[in-house]
């Protein structure tokens, strides 16, 4: 199986290596074109059971409770994003010589002939945003589009789908870029990169590489963050198609062949006549929602990848207008007494929530959580001087306020020992308390929620409920 559509799938044996959210799919999709599907999975609880029983009803062979061992007679695996590559069923599928894709891989060979191109955007932080503003920017030049990927929609679903699109705007995780071995995207965007997910791809160097994947066969631009060098050497390593052009984004004042920010306005010197002396207005920095640096730069990747799809610059403007950003991302929740309270319980990672905290000038900052792993002290040394106090809460909050000791021993910090459901109004509180008129308490915790919480919905809800209860 070559790096074609495979359009002959009646009676080939393919394994799916796990259920969950593109494992069913995928098998659904193998069977009703004539493959013969086996599914294996780790785990076979009550939902394992109830997901087998329906794929079983179809046909499809479901082995629970055994995800190691390869079925005799496969010839090609296709595996959900979240198996890591150490797994023991790929080391029997690669010494049996066979192919592993993932469901992004599966996707792309479903693809019909004349289907829409990919702009792909992948990076630790920003990957949503980014998509969803460029899918705002492209419907706004009238073309038929769609937030895709890594987001929650399907790609599966998306390409097999009865809907016609010029484009699409697709998130990819450094997970399914992996597993992605013959993607070719119209154009792609790697926004940043910062250690994370190491424990899945082994080291910093393998979790790099699988995000540089992105960049392999673009056709028009390989677009990278001019202020992390790391996402421009992958655009150097990367076998593209002969006239693909690296396109900069930056903050500053974009030279030739980048975009940029002058005087508060995006401007385009990539994709304009005499690129030179040539820059084409866009935006200005008010029409993006919110105007924070790190969201700036979101815009102008946004803009990037429209820009090398054909899109006029007005379009630019007002797709970025017409955006709305999801909730939890830095959403103003209210000002009480001359304090402003922004909820970016999104910000799950240090990486985020160090954007985050660039955005404002004087911060009560509550954070904490579970860490995964994370060290704090290069957050809280390039935060330091914005701090005017801290509220930490969560299970691993004794890492940040070690952190802060270290590089931030004169700012005030509270510690609260609870988790129980009055926790948040009482950080919230306490954030007030430390507060004064023009300061902004910023929830950025830098931890994901799951210790308090549901998930960082959940967190940020119970944060916004507090803040409306100072306020009453």
């Amino acid at each position: 199986m070559g790096s074609g559509q495979v359009t002959d799938w009646q009676g080939k044996h393919v394994t799916v290596a796990g259920l969950g959210v593109s494992g069913i799919p995928a098998a659904r999709v193998l069977h009703a074109r004539g493959a013969i599907v086996t599914v294996v999975n780790d785990g076979d609880d009550a939902r394992a059971r109830e997901q087998a029983a329906e794929l079983e009803a179809l046909g499809i062979t479901v082995r629970l409770g055994d995800g190691a061992t390869l079925p005799e007679g496969t010839e090609l695996v296709v595996t959900t994003p979240g198996w890591k590559p150490d797994k023991p069923l790929f080391a029997a599928a690669r010494a049996a010589g066979l192919e592993i894709w993932g469901d992004v891989e599966l996707a792309w060979r479903l693809r019909g002939p004349d289907a829409a191109p990919w702009l792909a955007v992948t990076g630790t932080n920003g990957k949503t945003t980014t998509v969803q503003m460029l899918a705002s920017i492209l419907k706004a030049a009238g073309l038929r589009t769609a937030a895709v990927g890594n987001i929650g929609v399907s790609l599966l679903d998306v390409v097999l789908g009865e809907e016609q699109y010029d484009a699409l705007a697709v998130e990819l995780s450094s997970y399914q870029l992996h597993w992605a071995p013959s993607l070719r995207a119209h154009s792609a965007a790697v926004l940043n990169l910062a250690p994370d997910h190491l424990d899945w791809h082994g080291s910093m160097e393998a979790y790099a590489a699988d995000k540089g994947r992105i960049y392999e066969g673009n056709r028009v631009a390989c677009v990278y963050n001019v202020a992390d060098k790391a996402t421009e050497d992958l655009v150097r390593e990367a076998d593209v198609e002969e006239g693909c052009r690296a396109v900069g984004f930056t903050l500053g004042t974009p030279g030739p062949s980048q975009l940029g920010v002058v005087d508060g306005i995006l401007v385009d010197r990539a994709f304009v006549e005499n690129r030179q002396k040539n820059a084409q207005e866009l935006a200005e920095v008010s029409d993006v929602n919110p105007p924070a640096p790190h969201n700036i730069a979101n815009a102008l990747a946004a803009a990037a990848l429209a820009r090398a799809f054909g899109v006029p610059a007005a379009a630019v403007r007002d797709g970025l207008r017409n955006f709305t950003p999801d909730a939890h991302r830095i959403a103003h929740v209210a000002d009480v007494a001359g304090v402003a309270y922004i909820d970016d319980s999104k910000a799950t990672n240090t990486h985020a929530a160090e954007a985050s905290l660039a955005a404002y000038e004087s911060i009560v900052w509550i954070a904490g959580g579970l860490a995964k792993g994370a060290t704090f002290d290069e957050l809280v040394a390039k935060s330091a001087k914005r701090l005017r106090g801290v509220v930490l809460i969560g299970q691993d909050r004794a890492l940040i306020r070690e952190a802060l000791a270290r590089h931030a021993p004169e700012v005030p910090v509270v510690d609260l020992d609870r988790t129980d459901t009055g926790a948040m109004l009482a950080a919230v509180q306490e954030a007030q308390r430390l507060a004064a008129a023009g300061d902004t308490v910023l929830l950025a915790p830098a931890c994901a929620s799951m210790d308090m919480f549901a998930n960082y919905n959940k967190r940020g809800d119970a944060f916004a409920a507090a803040v409306r209860e100072l306020g009453a």
